[in-house]
Parts: C-alpha cells; structure tokens; sequence
C-alpha cells in the first residue's frame, strides 16, 4: 500500500500560499518600479546595493552575496560595465581574480534609485503592516532564510 500523500493543515496551507504568492509578485512589482524610474532591474539594483555595501568583490562573491549562478552574476556585471556602473579591475592578492567595484556613475545610480524603490518597498509591504506584525514577520521569515541559506551568503545574514 502506498504511503499516504502529506497534507498541510488549513494554517499551513494559507501560510503557505501567501508566502508563496509574495515570492512570486513582489519581484515582478519591484523590477516593473526599478525599470520605469531608473532603467534598473530589481537584480541589478542588488548588484549595485551588494558592491556599495561590500566595497570591492570578487564575481563569485557577488554571485552569493545575490543567489545567482555564476553565469548570470556575469552577464549582468557585463552589461552594468556596458552602462559604465560597475568596472573590473586585478586584484593586488591574487592576480587571477578579478574584483568589481562601483563607478562613480554606478554609485549615482543607486543612489538616484534608492528613494523611488524604498518608497514601493512601503507601499507594498512595510507600510501593510503594524509594529508587532513586522516584528512577527522578521520573527517568522528569519528561521527560514537561515534553513535556505545554512552558509550565510544571502541576505541580512550574510557572513
């Protein structure tokens, strides 16, 4: 006889399905904001956010510093060095990698970009919520982060 197949209680389930429909709307909401005010999408906005925080890096850092592959981080590191956002340079430890470094103009971006994008951000989440229900949503969603991401590379965690 088979296994029975799991199930979820009713209270799992509506956690579940509005975890879930976050995870899929709110990037598409916050890359259509991001591409209208400032030709940026919500990655590259990461991109730009994890270079200004964590001064240079090398590709694979970034790489898990935004939970993207390799070949992604790249393409986009090549088309924010297109832009003139983002420049390549050798690094003085190891002279096979490559550290990426915001440009001037890199940092004129994101710093343009940062008040419309804040500004969704609370109109879409921070400003649906109450004091305690934001603390219970950290509470609730920080255990999670940390079974996605045991190493710490993402996010507020980040080693």
């Amino acid at each position: 006889m088979a296994a029975p197949l799991p199930r979820m209680t009713p209270e799992q389930s509506r956690a579940w399905l509005a975890l879930i429909s976050t995870a899929e709307l709110l990037p598409a909401a916050l890359d259509t904001q991001l591409q209208r005010d400032a030709s940026l999408t919500h990655y590259e906005f990461m991109v730009l956010s994890s270079l200004q925080r964590g001064g240079p890096l090398r590709l694979s850092d970034l790489a898990a510093a935004t939970n993207a592959t390799l070949p992604r981080a790249s393409k986009v590191v090549r088309r924010l060095q297109q832009r003139d956002l983002v420049e390549r340079s050798g690094s003085d430890d190891d002279r096979r990698s490559v550290l990426l470094t915001l440009t001037t103009q890199g940092r004129r971006t994101l710093v343009l970009a940062t008040p419309g994008h804040f500004e969704t951000v609370h109109r879409l989440v921070l400003d649906q919520l109450g004091p305690e229900e934001l603390v219970a949503l950290a509470d609730a969603l920080e255990p999670v982060v940390q079974a996605l991401d045991p190493q710490r590379r993402f996010g507020p965690f980040r080693a």
